[in-house]
């Protein structure tokens, strides 16, 4: 999504950055020498208060423009190819790509990687308390990627509630006994109820949960409403 914005975004971002960088070690270099100055006056004929009031007033413009360097930076990330495209998204059905799944109409899916094959995978299905609901063994535990869908019923065979948050646990391991290394994906849909800036990264609201806007995979019109 507007990849030359968005480069355009971190171009601006690092200037910002590399002129904090500079007024930060002005202020340092600052620092020392009113310090090394006041240490080394004359007793007898001490620092006029005009001119140390004056360097005072000096050091503390330095701090606002290093504030005003930050809140230039947000803006940046708002304005800058960022939120004004993420409001498009605002009341839209949107496709959320991370690491959990909401169970749906009675299933969930995943996708997960393994970095090499295995001689035994263990993958446990965790609802939003961490808590694990179904235990299963693959048997294809080859290297690459792989599906999982999950039926949404708990170990015991009990349907588990619908529209529940659920994430992988997954260990997999070699004939050595060494842990091999795994990712998993799952997909949220749902309508787009905010768009937020937080730390500088815009996120959408969707099910009262939040999720980077560079994360959305997917997005169409909701479904029509029933007359």
């Amino acid at each position: 999504m507007a990849t030359a914005a968005v480069t355009g975004s971190n171009a601006t971002l690092d200037k910002i950055n590399n002129s904090r960088n500079t007024l930060a070690s002005s202020k340092e270099t600052f620092l020392k020498l009113l310090t090394t100055q006041m240490k080394n006056q004359d007793p007898l004929s001490p620092m006029d208060s005009n001119a140390f009031t004056g360097q005072i007033v000096q050091m503390t413009g330095v701090e606002q423009q290093l504030v005003t360097n930050d809140l230039l930076a947000a803006l940046v990330g708002m304005n800058e190819g960022g939120m004004s495209q993420a409001v498009t998204m605002m009341d839209k059905q949107v496709t959320v790509e991370t690491d959990k799944a909401v169970l749906k109409d009675g299933a969930a899916t995943w996708s997960y990687n393994q970095s090499r094959s295995a001689t035994g995978v263990k993958i446990e299905i965790v609802d939003k308390f961490g808590k694990t609901v179904r235990t299963l063994l693959p048997e294809d535990m080859s290297k690459g990627s792989h599906t999982l869908e999950w039926d949404g019923r708990s170990t015991d065979g009990t349907a588990q509630p619908a529209g529940g948050t659920y994430s992988l646990k997954i260990t997999a391991l070699d004939g050595d006994g060494s842990k091999i290394p795994t990712t998993s994906k799952g997909r949220i849909d749902g309508i787009v109820t905010a768009i937020t800036n937080e730390s500088g990264v815009n996120m959408v609201t969707i099910g009262g949960s939040k999720y980077p806007v560079d994360s959305v995979i997917g997005v169409t019109n909701p479904p029509a409403k029933a007359a």
